[in-house]
């Protein structure tokens, strides 16, 4: 089973995917499994930011 990402690695791998993006280092051949690999990322981050949320949420809710 393949280990899953902490947020900050995500992001660098997220960060590195847009920056070939923005200086075209992407073949049109290679963009769409770029682009479905960074959806997957965003993804990885957003349940991350999320779950951290709820936490923070609910500690706040047990000292109130």
């Amino acid at each position: 089973m393949k280990e899953e990402l902490s947020y900050t690695e995500a992001f660098k791998q997220l960060q590195a995917i847009v920056k070939r993006m923005e200086d075209a280092d992407i073949s049109v051949d290679d963009l769409a499994d770029h682009i479905k690999q960074a959806s997957k990322l965003i993804q990885i981050c957003k349940d991350k930011l999320t779950k951290i949320e709820n936490e923070v949420n609910q500690n706040i809710a047990e000292l109130s």
